[in-house]
């Protein structure tokens, strides 16, 4: 069975970056980390891997990297922790005028 992987990584100037891989996080993060993968990491080395999920279903990955690509740094570092409590509070206050 093939899983399928939401990751999130910290670049050297503290910004995030989420990606999804059919490979290992690890071995997606050697990529970023040799510059292999052009784009957002490419001049932002080093990249710490902070976070990653798996699924088994790759259309839930999919799903999972979007709402979280769209998330407040401030959600995606609650999820970092692994402090889901606070993920509600989170996206209501964003919602809120």
């Amino acid at each position: 069975m093939q899983y399928s992987y939401v990751y999130i990584l910290r670049c050297a100037d503290g910004s995030y970056y989420t990606g999804l891989t059919h490979r290992t996080p690890e071995d997606r993060l050697a990529e970023h980390q040799s510059g292999l993968i052009d784009g957002y990491t490419q001049s932002r080395r080093p990249v710490v891997l902070v976070y990653s999920e798996s699924f088994v279903n790759a259309v839930d990955a999919i799903a999972a990297e979007r709402r979280i690509k769209g998330w407040s740094r401030a959600k995606k570092e609650s999820l970092i922790a692994g402090r889901f409590d606070l993920l509600p509070a989170l996206a209501r206050r964003r919602t809120e005028p």
